[in-house]
């Protein structure tokens, strides 16, 4: 599986990598290097939990 990964800079000087199709998947690091590597583990352990998500009350899509 290929992911789309967005790496920018922060304002601290910190280097935030994000993958937009995973909501609230994102890694951080010194480098980009270092926050792609830590993406890896993320993208695992985001897949990992929803797998096992079951959500509390049904949810509704409404059309107008």
């Amino acid at each position: 599986m290929k992911l789309f990964i967005v790496i920018e800079e922060d304002r601290h000087g910190f280097y935030v990598a994000e993958v937009p199709s995973l909501p609230g998947c994102f890694s951080l690091g010194r480098t980009p290097e270092e926050a792609l590597t830590g993406m890896h583990q993320v993208v695992e352990e985001w897949f990992q939990i929803m797998a096992n998500y079951e959500p509390e009350h049904e949810q509704r899509v409404y059309s107008c």
